[in-house]
């Protein structure tokens, strides 16, 4: 049987050409176009991207409805770059055979990781490979992975299956690794479709069909000081892209989540499908998408540097809201909300750890506050922190959020909005802006 040992790090292209294709291609059927889909069909290039071959594929023609990527349960098949952007329209689950390591370098929504090698299998079939070649590294990789530890892992992707019947298979590129793992499971009786190209297909699809579709951006950013709720508009909208519910972070000092921030990659690839879901659906021509205003960086990671320039050039919505409301709104999002979620992580441990997140935040712009707002605010914090310790009351937590408003985020707001106000295409508070947003996302007034 093949051996999917290494994939990339030991295997050139010359080397394991000899592995691919040996699984009839997956044939699409035919199906209706929706007419948004169709007229972007239409259009010269319309959201084009390059499948692993080189031939380019325009999305328009494969997005299609009902799901067109299907399998037998007898005979395993691959999916071919045709059928991309409809799984990931469709949110079809994905069994991602990579070693770990590989996986929290960069995955998709939706992937599971179950490895065929773990990361020490693959550092050692790695380094027999360069020290002794292919022939030693795929002996190695057989008596790696054998006997009751080959029936454990299988059992594993076959209760996979069994809890995802629609799911897809990869590995780097949908070679040696996917193609061992579905023989395998097709001779156990169990049949899953393999992607082919793999991840490395998959993420350079979404990075074209990324720079495609932000070409094509017709979005009004959502602006408006600290705490005037613009994620919690956004999310009553039906074409938004949440770029901190993606990046998993709220984009302010104080912003940090208890779960991790996802990788650079990740986080691209999350915008990239929530473009792609956007245009699979049929919208009235002119409909708009709104996206928050955001720095570059959000925590830890970027804006795509095609995405940020398009907001920059984008009209803007503003939302002006009253500084009670906006204290209100922070107190639930930064203390209530996210001290929950620290009970939840860290149990017993949790008052001490968000207290250093609050004061390790605080930190972060003690030179931008200058030292007697710093020290000011900081006296304030560790009232209310004891105030919470002693009693369980957060509501003295306002007083220090009030003073860092009014002396931080207010002032740099007002100076970078006078910046941006030849871009000024709305400005009145949250219920005037959902009355006008409804219009620009449904301007025909038909039901979406």
């Amino acid at each position: 049987p093949l051996l999917p040992v290494l994939g990339p790090a030991c295997l050139s292209a010359s080397q394991s050409w000899f592995f691919r294709g040996v699984f009839m291609p997956w044939q699409a059927s035919t199906v209706p176009l929706t007419p948004a889909l169709l007229k972007a069909q239409q259009s010269q290039d319309s959201l084009a991207a390059r499948s692993p071959t080189g031939r380019v594929i325009h999305l328009a023609a494969i997005m299609k409805s009902p799901s067109t990527v299907s399998q037998s349960r007898h005979s395993p098949g691959s999916c071919s770059a045709r059928s991309f952007a409809e799984l990931f329209v469709s949110q079809r689950p994905l069994l991602d055979v990579r070693a770990p390591v590989e996986f929290a370098r960069g995955a998709f929504p939706g992937a599971d990781n179950i490895p065929l090698l773990n990361d020490d299998e693959r550092r050692q079939v790695g380094t027999r490979y360069r020290q002794a070649g292919q022939e030693a590294a795929i002996k190695l990789g057989h008596e790696l992975v054998s006997g009751a530890e080959k029936q454990r892992r299988l059992e594993a992707w076959q209760q996979w299956i069994d809890a995802h019947p629609e799911g897809l298979l990869y590995c780097y590129r949908g070679g040696l690794r996917s193609q061992l793992v579905q023989q395998w499971l097709a001779d156990a009786g169990s049949a899953i479709t393999r992607i082919e190209g793999g991840y490395k297909a998959l993420r350079r699809f979404l990075i074209d069909s990324l720079e495609q579709q932000v070409s094509e951006l017709d979005c009004i950013v959502v602006a408006g000081k600290t705490g005037c709720g613009k994620t919690h508009l956004l999310q009553q909208l039906n074409r938004a892209i949440d770029l901190e519910g993606q990046a998993n972070h709220r984009g302010s000092a104080f912003g940090r989540r208890v779960q991790e921030q996802p990788s650079q990659i990740d986080f691209e690839n999350r915008i990239a499908i929530d473009l792609l879901q956007l245009a699979a659906r049929a919208e009235p021509a002119g409909a708009k998408i709104f996206i928050e205003d955001e720095s570059h960086s959000v925590g830890s990671v970027s804006v795509p540097r095609s995405l940020f320039a398009r907001m920059r050039a984008a009209p803007l919505a503003v939302i002006e809201q009253p500084l009670e409301s906006r204290v209100s709104t922070i107190l639930n999002d930064y203390i209530l909300a996210n001290y929950s979620d620290f009970e939840r992580v860290h149990g017993h441990e949790a008052f001490a750890a968000f207290a250093d997140y609050l004061h390790e935040s605080l930190a972060r712009i003690q030179r931008r506050l200058g030292q007697d707002n710093y020290r000011h605010i900081k006296r304030q914090l560790e009232q209310a922190l004891h105030q919470q310790a002693e009693h369980g009351d957060t509501s003295a937590h306002g007083q220090w959020i009030a003073s860092l408003l009014s002396d931080y985020y207010d002032p740099m707001y007002d100076y970078q909005l006078g910046k941006k106000l030849d871009r000024l295409v709305f400005r009145g508070n949250a219920e005037e802006f959902l009355a006008w947003a409804a219009h620009l996302e449904n301007p025909d007034g038909s039901s979406s």
